[in-house]
């Protein structure tokens, strides 16, 4: 029987994202069901009913939940595909940190990039670029953050180069003038069809983010 896989996601969403960059990089045909976050589904609350939250990849009728626990999934499921870690315990473990890292750090610090004003704005700018500056130190000489070719840190950081316009626009900086090395390495992944066709129009994140903060009263 061959393997059934749905993604429960969301167009804008990083995380899910990553998981559209995986499937594509393993050739793995799935259904795309489209989740509504103020209304979410019955299958949604079904098959994540502790975080309720998407992406959720559904193998087989068993659900997999949190982004980088389903680009792993899936690396293990089908690794004779181009696996994303590397087989090194010390290697795998640094990547791992390193993507525990962005999920850490440039989700919540983008986010208030767009949603603070003032002093706590400014701050969250000062700590986004230079969050930027330690993935762009991580990155070194490397073409990829995973080394020769593009790997688990790459899909878990790719995501949010559609992000980057939006958080310029309202932090009011450019990322290739502060960190152009790292700029470099998203336009090198950006060539890769499993990553052009996942990445959604930057400046439709941008309208998506203009509406957000119209919902939040934010000016």
């Amino acid at each position: 029987m061959a393997d059934k896989l749905v993604l429960l996601d969301t167009w804008p969403s990083p995380f899910g994202m990553r998981v559209r960059i995986a499937l594509k990089e393993k050739g793995l045909n799935y259904e795309y069901k489209e989740e509504n976050l103020r209304e979410k589904s019955p299958l949604l609350l079904k098959m994540n009913p502790v975080h309720k939250k998407i992406p959720v990849l559904i193998h087989n009728a068993k659900p997999i939940s949190e982004s980088l626990v389903i680009v792993q999934y899936i690396d293990e499921v089908w690794k004779e595909k181009s696996p994303f870690l590397p087989n090194d315990p010390y290697q795998r473990a640094t990547e791992r940190f390193w993507a525990d890292y962005i999920d850490k750090k440039i989700f919540e610090i983008g986010r208030k990039l767009w949603m603070t004003k003032g002093e706590e704005h400014e701050k969250a700018k000062n700590d986004f670029i230079e969050c930027l500056k330690v993935l762009e130190g991580e990155l070194g000489e490397k073409p990829y953050l995973g080394g020769a070719k593009m790997g688990f840190l790459d899909v878990a950081l790719i995501p949010y180069y559609s992000w980057f316009y939006s958080y310029e626009t309202c932090g009011k900086f450019k990322t290739e003038e502060e960190c152009p090395k790292l700029v470099d390495w998203a336009k090198k992944c950006m060539e890769k069809e499993s990553v052009s066709k996942s990445l959604p129009d930057s400046e439709k994140i941008y309208a998506f983010v203009l509406q957000l903060k119209r919902r939040y009263g934010i000016e």
